[in-house]
């Protein structure tokens, strides 16, 4: 779920982190970042980018090195918890599908390569873009998990009413959001990784 389109240029750099860093350098300067964009530019919903974020380059990067389990965990106790709440049962599903999709994308994720590093400049697009979905789902997802299940629409005194309203719009945003990064990482990512790979060694973790 998305609050807004075009939130911040982080989303499209998730992957990159990820997949470079490795998943836990990778979160780490995800989370920095976050932190520092918010210090410079501060937004009300601070809380949901600076946790968001890094679990979306957290996700790519345990992808990119084949770990699928940690990863279903995260999604298996998220989605638990929105569905145990009242309003993860009124709420539509069509507004979380991108999120479920996502999870039946986790396993074979990893079983469609050898590995990100060593992939065939052909088929790197189509590896990139899957981790690029997934990635950007993740983030989303966490912020489905931050604004519902761990209450912090609470914070900010909205109503059930408001509460739906703006989710169903943030879903709607968060599509075009996933197609985006897919877009962006197959037209950026894909040239960046094959220049990185003949002067660095990756992941760093």
């Amino acid at each position: 779920m998305s609050f807004g389109l075009w939130r911040n240029w982080a989303i499209y750099l998730e992957p990159i982190e990820g997949i470079m860093l490795g998943p836990w350098l990778g979160f780490s300067a995800a989370f920095i970042g976050g932190i520092l964009a918010r210090t410079v530019k501060p937004t009300e919903l601070w809380m949901f980018g600076i946790i968001a974020e890094p679990m979306g380059a957290l996700s790519c990067g345990l992808l990119a090195k084949k770990q699928w389990k940690p990863l279903m965990v995260v999604y298996a106790a998220m989605l638990g918890a929105y569905f145990a709440h009242p309003f993860g049962r009124w709420f539509p599903l069509w507004t979380i599908l991108d999120i479920l999709i996502a999870l039946l994308l986790i396993y074979p994720a990893t079983k469609m390569f050898k590995t990100l590093f060593e992939e065939d400049v052909k088929r790197l697009p189509i590896s990139l873009a899957l981790v690029s979905f997934i990635g950007t789902v993740t983030d989303s997802l966490t912020r489905v998990f931050l604004l519902i299940p761990a209450g912090l629409y609470t914070l900010f005194a909205w109503s059930p009413e408001a509460v739906y309203l703006i989710f169903v719009t943030g879903a709607i945003d968060s599509y075009i959001e996933d197609l985006l990064v897919v877009v962006v990482s197959c037209l950026v990512g894909v040239p960046l990784l094959m220049a990185l790979r003949r002067i660095l060694k990756y992941p760093l973790s």
